[in-house]
């Protein structure tokens, strides 16, 4: 199953910044829909594509492998 850390990465950004970073301003930066960034927040394992992929690490400047993880399934 693919683990996604998107809330890890929106907490450092708003960290980062001093303001606290909403999916809709992740949706407007990036013009993924609200409904699929919280998907990816809300339902393990979602199944997204490569582009949504890229346009998150373009967003948070953070290579892949800090966005999505393999979890072997037990």
């Amino acid at each position: 199953m693919i683990k996604y850390h998107l809330m890890t990465l929106i907490e450092k950004k708003s960290f980062d910044d001093q303001k606290r970073v909403t999916l809709i301003d992740i949706s407007e930066a990036t013009g993924i829909h609200r409904a699929t960034l919280s998907r990816i927040l809300h339902k393990p394992g979602f199944n997204t594509t490569v582009d949504i992929i890229d346009r998150l690490c373009t967003y948070f400047k953070v290579p892949v492998e800090q966005l999505i993880e393999h979890v072997p399934d037990k």
